[in-house]
């Protein structure tokens, strides 16, 4: 299956990951999978009782998705560890990154969140957390992050991208090109960042690299307007930080997602129309929406207006989704 044999709905479908309500396969998720042709879903902690409805959650939708002759979906999870793990007990519990000892316990939490993963019908993790949080800063991420040692954040990023792919569990990177610096939380406003850019490359891109270096599947974009580099855009609506320094500059020719779209620093500054513009402009191949909403409709049909319209778009499209199916043929096996 290759992206030339889409119509352009599947290929305006194939761009989003979308979350949903309720715990059981529903009328919402039919429409989104059948109408809308989603690329992916995203679960949170309203969508997950115990392992036996995960499991049969997720193998309702890949086989809904079967049924109606679309590719197997990205089914993603934000699975940490620490403040940040949608699955509790009785799935396996982790301290977090800020508290991991070093390169024995990474391997230990991506062997075992990928075996918990797996036995559920997730495929995708939303991990790790490569940003920097410089040493005794209080920012956003200081529980979230491996540490303020770009070279220890580096190594066991890299374990855990290395153990849950192996694992055949796709690891996402975030949050391209590093939020570790700043103090405002994008979920609620847009932050600025003034820091030069031998800064970024001599500390906040170090672990980056080293997970385009261990072929991460995925790498999610901040939602902060780095002044230094693009004054104009937040990173994850940018072709300067996209197309010029992740895909160009460090050679990743993998799959790029947003942070959510519902976030304060997009939703309170920019419209649908115009973020989704920019995504497609910059290179970007999934916009994640995680809340149920009129956007998701609407950003489907502004893709596919824009690939309708412009041949350049529609061109971009193609590599994307081409993009999006070499991941999914590499690690989603459906019975």
């Amino acid at each position: 299956m290759n992206a030339n044999s889409f119509s352009v709905e599947r290929l305006a479908g194939q761009r989003l990951m979308v979350g949903f309500e309720g715990t059981r396969f529903n009328k919402d998720l039919e429409y989104l999978i059948d109408d809308l042709k989603v690329g992916g879903i995203i679960l949170f902690a309203g969508n997950l009782i115990n392992p036996g409805q995960i499991k049969s959650l997720c193998k309702n939708i890949q086989d809904y998705a079967k049924a109606c002759d679309q590719p197997p979906l990205f089914i993603a999870i934000d699975q940490e560890g620490g403040t940040v793990a949608r699955l509790k007990d009785p799935f396996a519990q982790f301290p977090g990154n800020s508290k991991m000892g070093g390169a024995e316990d990474a391997v230990a939490f991506a062997e075992t969140t990928a075996r918990d993963l797996n036995q559920i019908g997730v495929n995708m993790n939303m991990a790790p957390v490569l940003d920097v949080v410089p040493k005794n800063f209080a920012g956003v991420m200081a529980e979230r992050s491996f540490g303020h040692d770009p070279e220890e954040v580096a190594m066991l990023g890299m374990t855990v991208i290395k153990h849950l792919q192996k694992n055949k569990i796709m690891s996402v990177a975030k949050h391209f090109p590093g939020i570790g610096r700043t103090i405002l939380d994008s979920h609620l406003e847009l932050p600025d960042l003034d820091t030069e850019p031998f800064q970024l490359l001599s500390s906040d891109l170090i672990p980056f690299k080293a997970a385009v270096k261990q072929g991460v599947a995925g790498m999610m974009l901040s939602h902060i307007r780095y002044l230094r580099i693009d004054p104009d855009w937040p990173a994850s609506l940018s072709s300067v930080v996209v197309r010029k320094i992740l895909r160009s500059r460090m050679g990743y020719n993998k799959v790029v997602i947003t942070d959510d779209l519902d976030m304060g620093a997009i939703k309170k500054h920019y419209n649908l129309a115009t973020v989704i513009h920019q995504i497609l402009a910059a290179d970007v191949d999934i916009a994640l929406i995680c809340h149920k909403g009129p956007d998701t409709a609407g950003a489907y049909q502004l893709i596919l207006n824009n690939i309708k319209n412009n041949a350049e778009l529609k061109s971009g499209c193609f590599v994307s989704v081409d993009r999006i199916l070499a991941l999914k043929q590499n690690y989603i096996r459906v019975t």
